[in-house]
Protein backbone atom coordinates (compact mmCIF):
# COMPACT_ATOMS: atom_id res chain seq x y z
CA UNK A 1 0.00 0.00 0.00
CA UNK A 2 1.56 3.12 -1.31
CA UNK A 3 2.53 5.51 2.06
CA UNK A 4 3.20 9.63 1.84
CA UNK A 5 4.69 11.43 4.35
CA UNK A 6 1.85 12.78 7.32
CA UNK A 7 2.92 15.02 10.47
CA UNK A 8 6.73 14.91 11.20
CA UNK A 9 8.23 11.30 12.29
CA UNK A 10 4.90 9.94 10.85
CA UNK A 11 3.41 8.03 7.51
CA UNK A 12 -0.23 8.02 6.10
CA UNK A 13 -1.89 5.95 3.59
CA UNK A 14 -3.90 7.33 0.71
CA UNK A 15 -7.25 6.22 2.62
CA UNK A 16 -6.11 7.81 5.92
CA UNK A 17 -5.41 11.13 4.23
CA UNK A 18 -9.12 10.98 2.60
CA UNK A 19 -11.66 13.38 3.69
CA UNK A 20 -14.51 11.80 5.15
CA UNK A 21 -17.71 13.58 3.53
CA UNK A 22 -20.94 12.39 5.88
CA UNK A 23 -23.98 13.60 7.43
CA UNK A 24 -22.24 12.90 10.80
CA UNK A 25 -19.85 15.50 9.76
CA UNK A 26 -20.90 18.22 7.71
CA UNK A 27 -23.45 20.76 8.75
CA UNK A 28 -27.14 20.57 7.32
CA UNK A 29 -27.41 23.87 5.41
CA UNK A 30 -30.84 24.12 7.13
CA UNK A 31 -29.17 24.54 10.63
CA UNK A 32 -26.22 27.38 9.58
CA UNK A 33 -26.49 30.68 10.03
CA UNK A 34 -27.48 32.76 6.71
CA UNK A 35 -27.26 36.32 5.14
CA UNK A 36 -28.46 38.07 2.00
CA UNK A 37 -25.67 39.85 0.70
CA UNK A 38 -24.43 42.09 -2.06
CA UNK A 39 -21.31 43.36 -2.88
CA UNK A 40 -20.36 46.62 -5.20
CA UNK A 41 -18.06 48.37 -6.13
CA UNK A 42 -18.13 52.31 -4.76
CA UNK A 43 -17.50 55.85 -6.90
CA UNK A 44 -18.73 58.34 -4.09
CA UNK A 45 -17.84 57.30 -0.79
CA UNK A 46 -18.26 60.39 0.79
CA UNK A 47 -21.89 59.99 -0.13
CA UNK A 48 -22.39 56.88 0.60
CA UNK A 49 -21.20 57.30 4.52
CA UNK A 50 -23.73 60.18 4.19
CA UNK A 51 -26.88 58.17 3.60
CA UNK A 52 -25.69 55.02 5.36
CA UNK A 53 -25.73 57.33 8.52
CA UNK A 54 -28.88 59.37 7.60
CA UNK A 55 -30.67 55.75 7.31
CA UNK A 56 -28.46 54.16 10.62
CA UNK A 57 -29.03 57.49 12.62
CA UNK A 58 -25.29 56.83 13.58
CA UNK A 59 -22.17 57.97 12.32
CA UNK A 60 -21.04 54.40 12.21
CA UNK A 61 -18.24 52.34 13.89
CA UNK A 62 -14.94 51.92 12.40
CA UNK A 63 -13.11 48.41 12.75
CA UNK A 64 -9.73 47.59 11.56
CA UNK A 65 -9.82 43.85 9.63
CA UNK A 66 -7.38 41.61 8.55
CA UNK A 67 -8.62 38.05 6.94
CA UNK A 68 -6.38 35.05 5.94
CA UNK A 69 -7.96 32.98 3.79
CA UNK A 70 -7.02 29.29 3.59
CA UNK A 71 -6.93 26.49 0.74
CA UNK A 72 -10.00 24.57 1.17
CA UNK A 73 -11.75 21.94 -1.42
CA UNK A 74 -15.55 23.91 -0.53
CA UNK A 75 -16.48 27.31 -0.41
CA UNK A 76 -14.33 29.81 1.55
CA UNK A 77 -12.37 29.56 5.04
CA UNK A 78 -10.97 32.75 7.04
CA UNK A 79 -9.12 33.44 9.82
CA UNK A 80 -10.70 36.85 10.89
CA UNK A 81 -7.97 39.14 12.97
CA UNK A 82 -9.68 41.86 15.01
CA UNK A 83 -8.04 44.51 17.01
CA UNK A 84 -8.75 44.64 20.71
CA UNK A 85 -11.55 41.78 20.67
CA UNK A 86 -11.53 38.01 19.90
CA UNK A 87 -10.50 36.97 15.98
CA UNK A 88 -13.05 34.68 14.72
CA UNK A 89 -12.88 31.63 12.36
CA UNK A 90 -15.36 31.66 9.79
CA UNK A 91 -16.67 29.21 6.73
CA UNK A 92 -18.86 30.24 4.21
CA UNK A 93 -20.52 29.29 0.96
CA UNK A 94 -22.33 31.64 -1.21
CA UNK A 95 -22.91 31.41 -5.18
CA UNK A 96 -20.44 33.95 -6.70
CA UNK A 97 -23.05 36.08 -8.77
CA UNK A 98 -24.23 39.63 -8.98
CA UNK A 99 -27.54 40.45 -6.90
CA UNK A 100 -28.80 39.81 -4.14
CA UNK A 101 -27.58 36.11 -2.57
CA UNK A 102 -27.77 33.74 0.13
CA UNK A 103 -24.48 33.22 2.26
CA UNK A 104 -24.50 29.97 4.63
CA UNK A 105 -21.55 30.27 6.99
CA UNK A 106 -20.39 29.25 10.80
CA UNK A 107 -18.34 31.37 12.74
CA UNK A 108 -15.86 29.98 15.83
CA UNK A 109 -14.42 32.74 18.45
CA UNK A 110 -10.65 32.47 18.20
CA UNK A 111 -8.65 33.55 21.50
CA UNK A 112 -5.20 32.63 19.71
CA UNK A 113 -4.97 33.78 16.51
CA UNK A 114 -2.02 33.94 15.62
CA UNK A 115 -1.27 30.07 16.61
CA UNK A 116 -4.85 29.07 14.42
CA UNK A 117 -2.80 31.24 11.63
CA UNK A 118 -0.06 28.65 11.76
CA UNK A 119 -1.57 25.83 12.55
CA UNK A 120 -4.35 25.89 9.25
CA UNK A 121 -1.41 27.70 7.22
CA UNK A 122 0.49 24.42 7.84
CA UNK A 123 -2.25 21.87 6.94
CA UNK A 124 -4.02 23.77 4.62
CA UNK A 125 -1.80 25.96 3.05
CA UNK A 126 -2.78 30.20 2.33
CA UNK A 127 -4.30 31.93 -0.62
CA UNK A 128 -3.97 35.05 0.58
CA UNK A 129 -4.74 37.81 2.69
CA UNK A 130 -7.43 40.63 3.04
CA UNK A 131 -7.16 44.05 4.78
CA UNK A 132 -9.66 46.30 5.06
CA UNK A 133 -10.89 49.86 7.31
CA UNK A 134 -14.62 48.88 7.74
CA UNK A 135 -17.21 51.13 8.52
CA UNK A 136 -20.18 49.41 9.92
CA UNK A 137 -23.60 50.89 9.93
CA UNK A 138 -26.91 49.33 11.22
CA UNK A 139 -29.86 49.63 9.85
CA UNK A 140 -32.63 47.48 10.90
CA UNK A 141 -31.39 43.66 10.55
CA UNK A 142 -29.02 44.93 7.89
CA UNK A 143 -25.42 45.39 7.91
CA UNK A 144 -24.04 47.89 5.81
CA UNK A 145 -20.16 47.88 5.38
CA UNK A 146 -18.37 50.21 3.18
CA UNK A 147 -15.09 49.48 2.96
CA UNK A 148 -11.59 50.50 2.27
CA UNK A 149 -9.59 47.63 0.72
CA UNK A 150 -5.65 47.71 0.36
CA UNK A 151 -4.96 47.42 -3.32
CA UNK A 152 -8.22 47.40 -4.47
CA UNK A 153 -9.98 50.66 -3.21
CA UNK A 154 -13.82 51.57 -2.16
CA UNK A 155 -16.88 48.65 -1.91
CA UNK A 156 -19.74 48.36 0.36
CA UNK A 157 -21.20 45.09 1.35
CA UNK A 158 -24.83 45.20 2.25
CA UNK A 159 -25.89 41.59 4.63
CA UNK A 160 -29.31 41.12 5.72
CA UNK A 161 -28.77 38.76 8.74
CA UNK A 162 -31.71 36.20 8.06
CA UNK A 163 -34.50 35.56 11.00
CA UNK A 164 -36.09 32.36 11.81
CA UNK A 165 -38.59 31.80 9.57
CA UNK A 166 -37.93 34.57 7.13
CA UNK A 167 -37.39 33.50 3.40
CA UNK A 168 -34.44 34.07 0.80
CA UNK A 169 -37.30 36.30 -0.94
CA UNK A 170 -38.20 38.58 1.84
CA UNK A 171 -34.25 38.93 2.33
CA UNK A 172 -33.34 39.66 -1.24
CA UNK A 173 -36.38 42.49 -0.75
CA UNK A 174 -34.77 44.09 2.09
CA UNK A 175 -31.24 44.47 0.02
CA UNK A 176 -32.65 45.59 -2.85
CA UNK A 177 -35.07 48.95 -0.93
CA UNK A 178 -31.53 49.17 0.55
CA UNK A 179 -29.66 49.16 -2.62
CA UNK A 180 -32.08 51.91 -4.29
CA UNK A 181 -31.64 54.09 -0.84
CA UNK A 182 -28.15 54.05 -1.05
CA UNK A 183 -27.75 54.51 -4.78
CA UNK A 184 -26.12 51.78 -5.82
CA UNK A 185 -26.24 50.90 -9.81
CA UNK A 186 -26.82 47.13 -11.05
CA UNK A 187 -23.87 48.40 -12.90
CA UNK A 188 -22.17 48.54 -9.88
CA UNK A 189 -22.73 45.18 -8.95
CA UNK A 190 -19.50 42.53 -8.42
CA UNK A 191 -20.04 38.58 -8.28
CA UNK A 192 -17.25 37.68 -6.69
CA UNK A 193 -15.06 38.45 -3.23
CA UNK A 194 -12.44 40.47 -2.21
CA UNK A 195 -10.12 37.39 -2.05
CA UNK A 196 -10.62 36.64 -5.96
CA UNK A 197 -10.15 40.12 -6.78
CA UNK A 198 -6.41 40.18 -5.46
CA UNK A 199 -5.41 36.79 -7.01
CA UNK A 200 -3.32 37.66 -10.17
CA UNK A 201 -5.34 36.34 -13.13
CA UNK A 202 -3.69 33.14 -15.46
Amino acid sequence: QKKKEGRIGESTTAEQTQCVHSDAVIPDRATMMSNIEIKARVEDVTTLHRLASELSQSEGTQVVQEDTFFCVPRGRLKLRHLKDRPSELISYDRPDKQGPKESVFTIAEVQNPEQIKLTLAHALGVRGVVKKLRTLYLVGQTRIHVDQVDKLGHYMELEVVMQPGQSAEEGEQIANDLMKKLGVKPCDLIDTAYIDMLEPVS
